[in-house]
């Protein structure tokens, strides 16, 4: 089966989307104090992390089930206080640990399973976002003849746009962090911390 998206559509969808991903938000600001206090990699997991979330939630809207997304109710709130859970637990420690004065051991220990789930929690603490990409993505695709070569051209087009623009913070931010002395890094790794800390309380904020 063939490809029902024209290039010229996927082509809007990817600027469009590459542009959304590059407006300053709490992924932004995670992805790039990330990559500061522990270096690129570490940065660009989280980056993945986020891009997972988004697709996890553009699948949804594609399959048209964001319907069941709003009779899911307390699974996404269940998920909502887990995201916000974990992301405490995150700041928490990277607070302590730069209180302790180990903030070059918090950066050599940072964990990549730990920075991909600080993007992916952010992503997936915010249910509204199957229901944006619900209305968003019909202004490119019809999404009642998609085809899965459609579904796959978006997937790659969303890992390419989310995530390309998302990996340039995370580039920059981790170039940035090497000229920093140790008194800075360790202020980079408390705005971290905040970082985490904020997005748990907004998470637990719109939950109510």
């Amino acid at each position: 089966m063939g490809m029902s998206v024209s290039a010229s559509d996927l082509a809007a969808l990817f600027a469009a989307m590459a542009i959304l991903a590059a407006v300053p938000s709490v992924s932004v600001a995670a992805v790039s104090t990330r990559a500061v206090s522990a270096g690129f990699v570490q940065g660009a997991m989280t980056a993945m992390g986020v891009v997972a979330g988004d697709l996890v939630f553009i699948l949804l809207a594609l399959f048209g089930l964001a319907l069941l997304v709003g009779a899911m109710g307390e699974m996404f709130f269940l998920i909502r206080y887990l995201a916000a859970g974990y992301l405490l637990w995150l700041g928490l420690s990277l607070w302590r640990s730069t209180a302790r004065g180990s903030v070059s051991g918090a950066a050599d220990d940072a964990s990549s399973w730990s920075s991909f789930m600080t993007g992916l929690m952010i992503t997936l603490g915010d249910q509204k976002a199957v229901l944006f990409y619900l209305g968003f993505l019909p202004a490119f695709i019809e999404l009642d003849s998609l085809t899965p070569l459609d579904v796959a051209a978006i997937a790659l087009v969303t890992v390419l746009a989310v995530g390309g623009v998302k990996l340039g913070y995370a580039f920059a931010a981790g170039r940035a962090g090497r000229w920093l002395n140790g008194r800075a890094s360790a202020l980079l790794n408390r705005i971290a911390a905040g970082v985490m800390l904020a997005a748990a309380s907004m998470l637990l904020i719109s939950g109510t």
